[in-house]
């Protein structure tokens, strides 16, 4: 089994490299994350010190580009579209089966459904001549400082471990994908009720608001609008009867009740996860689930529209 040859490299050296690339792939999103973030954060899909999509993307890049590795401009492009394509079919795969989108490129300049981004893709290029010139040198030192008795048990070691790991990440990414759509459908639900109140002066800045998933903090928000919104009603009314101030003082009762129940409900699915997931949505703070994700991109599509429109209206005058 070591021996099988895969594009040239025995399985031995592939399984090695698999997992040294995928140390330092966690290496490296844990770092630049932590530091983003101003916070301590274990980047990656499984809890351990791995990140999957780096040894996979590592490995297979070294194995497929190594006939142009002596050609940069060549390896430099091919480092671009060989992971790109591997970025968008793992968000694919983990939207399909998990329901969520786990990275979001939306907000990046030249981007696909969210998924790949040219700012991305050029960094992947980068990496790339990096990882021929620098990093596969570094991970072939690592494995010649071991025998390959010491290397086979040390991948059969680390790979039992990374598949109990495995499995239990993926069973709980699946209540994950259960949780964020719960946690939607009481923002959806939210949502509605407070347009109806009119506390806002348009859909779309309600709309901002409610994106953040703050609802601890947003609740304080919507009473102080309900607060501003009473009194005017009562700066317009000259001596308000005693029948009208009980009307507003059960108006707003019924409010507040609404949305102390909606944020309730909300705080209880956001509190209701144990330790790995806890971790896994520490590590992605941005992932959604994959209902809203679709729903922020059409609601994006229909404003670029009216923009176009609008700007078409412009110029005709």
């Amino acid at each position: 089994m070591w021996d099988l040859k895969i594009a040239g490299t025995d399985l031995y050296s592939i399984l090695n490299w698999f997992f040294i690339y995928s140390f330092l792939g966690w290496l490296w999103e844990s770092a630049y994350v932590s530091v983003k973030e101003k916070r301590l954060v274990n980047r990656g899909f499984v809890t351990g010190p791995v990140c999957t999509i780096y040894g996979c993307g590592a490995v297979a890049v070294y194995l497929i580009l190594k006939p142009v590795s002596d050609n940069i401009f060549f390896l430099f492009l091919g480092g671009i579209v060989v992971p790109t394509i591997l970025e968008y079919v793992t968000a694919v795969l983990m939207e399909t089966i998990f329901h969520t989108s786990w990275w979001d490129y939306s907000k990046n300049r030249f981007n696909f459904q969210g998924r790949i981004c040219l700012g991305a893709s050029l960094g992947w290029g980068a990496f790339t001549v990096i990882l021929f010139y620098v990093l596969q040198p570094f991970a072939e030192w690592i494995v010649s400082l071991y025998s390959a008795a010491t290397g086979k048990i040390l991948v059969c070691a680390a790979g039992a471990l990374y598949l109990v790991d495995f499995m239990i990440s993926f069973m709980n990414a699946m209540q994950i994908g259960k949780k964020l759509r719960g946690m939607d459908e009481v923002m959806d639900e939210l949502y509605e009720f407070v347009q109806s109140t009119k506390l806002y002066e348009s859909a779309e800045e309600l709309r901002l608001r409610l994106s953040s998933y703050r609802v601890s903090e947003y609740g304080a928000e919507l009473r102080k609008r309900l607060e501003d919104r009473i009194n005017a009603v009562i700066a317009f009314t000259s001596e308000p009867s005693e029948e009208q101030k009980a009307r507003q003082e059960a108006w707003r009762a019924q409010i507040e009740e609404r949305i102390s129940s909606i944020q309730g409900r909300y705080e209880q699915l956001k509190n209701q996860r144990n330790l790995f997931i806890r971790r896994a949505m520490n590590a992605y703070p941005n992932m959604k689930s994959r209902t809203q994700v679709l729903k922020e991109r059409a609601a994006e599509r229909l404003s670029r529209k009216e923009q176009d429109k609008k700007q078409k209206e412009d110029k005709n005058i």
